[in-house]
């Protein structure tokens, strides 16, 4: 039977044992850079930690490439292994900058080290294209350090664990050098850090919009193997669609939006019968819910054909013409592609017809698209991993100029059966969390094999489906309205913050040098 409550499976730890145990091993990092006797050795360092931090963090993607791209397991792990290594470079870059500015007063250069290590991620974020996954601010959605995330974002949480990590590392060893002043110096800092944290906590950055809507989320749970089978592809719809039917879990609030994930509709649109969609819109109707279904689209654009990875808004007023064509409908699609899932880099064409992935070559959505409006509620979509790039979910949450309105929740499809039972789908939940820090925005998430969860507008976790089992989760979920310090500046105050850090070390170098 599926699961139709909210209870979901606790963590095999405490959750608060995961900031700490992360800022510790940050803060061994932190003290063997600092006390390394050249940049060489603090970058030697430095990459043996990351890499090995990286192997452990993505392993999940040699499922992808072995289990379910056919790429033999050498060459997968391979890739596991060089991706590592690429990612590497950016915390190399830090330390190595962190130890040739490390000068004079001891604490100076625990500013310096957060300042780069935020930098270094941020810059992971974007350059080709960007993979922000492991990023440090993620471990700490449950520390009083996440108060920094509606100010700074990820990577200003990011940049006061890191701080957190030298402050301690040199706390530590001033200790064994005997210079108790500079180890209480240090341990203080550290409680001041905590102590403005927890009272800016007690912010709150936004206010209730319209009536809560009674959202079902579906988690249809269909293999990889079967997703996109063609002789089991229409079974595995219907298993969804049927979901959809399960009785409310209160009768009283019977499901206003029904989110399935992404790509529940396995291949393009306009390749379904007319009488699938008919029955889809009944079903719409039928439930008096409006359905936000995944699918590839293809459709006509100025006499172009274009292909996206998209969600559509259906409901019993919806015509099957409009979805066949892809044109009138209320529509998403995806912006930020996962490079050779979802587009082919150039020159890398050859590496995705060895790992066999299917679907990988989309067109880009728009920057500026238009939010799905259900009665007074305003949902912002994101599909798979485009929620990890905090920023860009930010032009969402403002009006547009034609009017319409700014999102007040957010929502999140995705399909991580690509990665088997891995935490992947643990680590794409608290990715998320922080995205509701950040706006101030409820997030909601209908994945095919977990985690679908709904999470409040101040990143806490209200319920969520236990991970690869078929099930529904109705939630009664309650709009945002407010804007946070970070949805009107992004990333601009911490990267000012951590420029003007490395600015005062070389300014501070130099001084020392003339000296």
């Amino acid at each position: 039977m599926p699961c139709t409550h909210s209870a979901f499976q606790s963590p095999p730890f405490p959750a608060w044992s995961l900031s700490i145990s992360q800022i510790i091993t940050l803060a061994v990092l932190a003290w063997y850079v600092f006390r390394a006797s050249t940049v060489r050795k603090a970058a030697g360092y430095t990459a043996l930690f990351s890499i090995s931090n990286f192997c452990l963090g993505i392993y999940w993607l040699f499922i992808s490439m072995n289990t379910y791209g056919s790429l033999a397991a050498p060459l997968a792990a391979i890739a596991v292994f060089l991706l590592s290594a690429y990612l590497s470079i950016y915390p190399v870059l830090a330390a190595s900058l962190t130890r040739y500015l490390a000068r004079g007063a001891l604490y100076r250069n625990a500013v310096i080290w957060a300042a780069c290590w935020a930098l270094a991620e941020w810059l992971r974020s974007f350059v080709f294209t960007g993979f922000p996954w492991n990023s440090t601010g993620y471990a700490h959605n449950d520390s009083p350090l996440s108060a920094w995330a509606p100010i700074l974002g990820n990577y200003g949480v990011g940049f006061m664990a890191a701080l957190v990590s030298a402050l301690l590392a040199l706390a530590f060893a001033s200790q064994q050098k005997n210079t108790h002043k500079n180890t209480l110096t240090g341990l203080t800092a550290i409680a001041g850090i905590f102590i403005v944290s927890f009272g800016l906590k007690q912010i709150t950055w936004h206010q209730p919009h319209g009536n809560p809507i009674s959202i079902r989320l579906i988690q249809g749970n269909i293999a990889q193997n079967l997703k996109f089978n063609p002789a089991t592809m229409m079974q595995s719809m219907q298993e969804n669609l049927e979901l959809a039917l399960l009785s409310p879990a209160n009768p009283e609030t019977p499901p206003e939006v029904m989110i399935f994930p992404e790509t529940v509709i396995p291949t393009f649109q306009n390749r379904m019968s007319p009488q699938f969609w008919q029955d889809v819109i009944h079903l719409a109707a039928q439930t008096q819910s409006v359905f936000f279904m995944g699918a590839p689209v293809h459709r006509q654009d100025n006499h172009k054909d274009r292909v996206t990875n998209s969600v559509i808004a259906i409901d019993g007023n919806t015509s099957e013409e409009a979805i066949f064509s892809g044109q009138g409908l209320a529509i998403y699609d995806k912006q930020h592609l996962v490079p050779f899932g979802e587009f082919i880099p150039y020159g890398f064409r050859w590496f995705v017809h060895a790992i066999g992935i299917p679907l990988g070559d989309f067109d880009r959505g728009s920057s500026s698209q238009a939010n799905f409006i259900v009665n007074e509620q305003v949902f912002a979509p994101n599909i798979c991993y485009e929620d990890v790039f905090g920023e860009e979910l930010l032009p969402a949450l403002f009006p547009r100029p034609d009017g319409s309105p700014g999102a007040s929740i957010l929502f999140n499809v995705s399909n991580l059966a690509w990665f088997g039972n891995t935490f992947a789908l643990g680590q794409h939940l608290q990715i998320a969390r922080m995205r509701a820090m950040e706006t101030a925005r409820p997030m909601v998430r209908a994945t095919n094999t977990g985690t679908t969860a709904a999470i409040d507008a101040n990143g806490k976790l209200i319920a969520a489906l236990p991970t690869n089992i078929p099930g529904v989760l109705d939630v009664l979920v309650q709009g945002t309205q407010g804007y946070t310090l970070y949805a009107r500046t992004g990333n601009l105050l911490i990267l000012l913050l951590s420029f003007l850090c490395i600015a005062l070390g070389f300014f501070f170098k130099k001084k020392t040098n003339k000296i």
